[in-house]
């Protein structure tokens, strides 16, 4: 009678770790896989197509949730005629909300350059280990926040002394990354930059 019972407890505790289990994976799973969040700052005119429009589809087409900040809440038009509506004032920012920040170039993009709200993004970014981007021109807005001192980066070659004159070591690839900075030299590594980002996000 003894042993009946001792199987029969088995068997009931048994059942109800499996129920326990089907119950909490959804929840479990759901937590290792909590959906990304990036955040694309663009100039509110003249930002460069390419280099919002292609990185931003590889992250979407991957999962990753994005979001656009401007300087203006109206309509950003780009160099070649794209166009967004941003989502949030990049005073709105909240740099703890998201994965990685990322500066779309063009030549808009020095709207942000001696910003101190850009630089206030960038500084809290990097402090917090955050995944940040910029491509084209826009590494100028990190270097000024004063993140690319001893950094390997690139840019847009017109831009190179500006970076080397904040210390930071331009090396004229197409993409590169030291440590939690990637920097982009411009449209034509658009996609790669994007591709970058998504490898280091997930």
């Amino acid at each position: 009678m003894k042993r009946g019972f001792s199987i029969y407890s088995l068997v009931l505790l048994f059942y109800c770790f499996i129920t326990l289990l089907l119950l909490f994976t959804p929840f479990l799973v759901g937590r290792e896989t909590e959906m990304k969040r990036v955040v694309m700052i663009v100039a509110s005119k003249n930002f460069r197509d390419e280099e919002f429009l292609e990185p931003k589809e590889v992250l979407e087409e991957n999962g990753v949730e994005v979001v656009i900040a401007s300087s203006s809440l109206s309509e950003a038009r780009g160099m070649l005629g794209a166009r967004v509506k941003p989502n949030i004032l990049i005073n709105d920012v909240t740099v703890e909300e998201y994965d990685a920040i990322i500066f779309v170039g063009g030549s808009g993009s020095s709207e942000y350059w001696d910003s101190p709200i850009a630089h206030r993004i960038v500084q809290e970014a990097n402090t917090q280990g955050k995944i940040i981007g910029s491509i084209c021109i826009a590494p100028v807005t990190l270097a000024n926040a004063g993140i690319l001192k001893g950094k390997r980066t690139t840019c847009w070659p017109s831009e190179a002394e500006s970076l080397r004159a904040k210390g930071a070591i331009y090396t004229g690839k197409d993409l590169e990354v030291d440590g939690n900075i990637i920097t982009c030299s411009g449209p034509s590594a658009a996609r790669e930059f994007g591709e970058k980002i998504l490898e280091k996000i997930k």
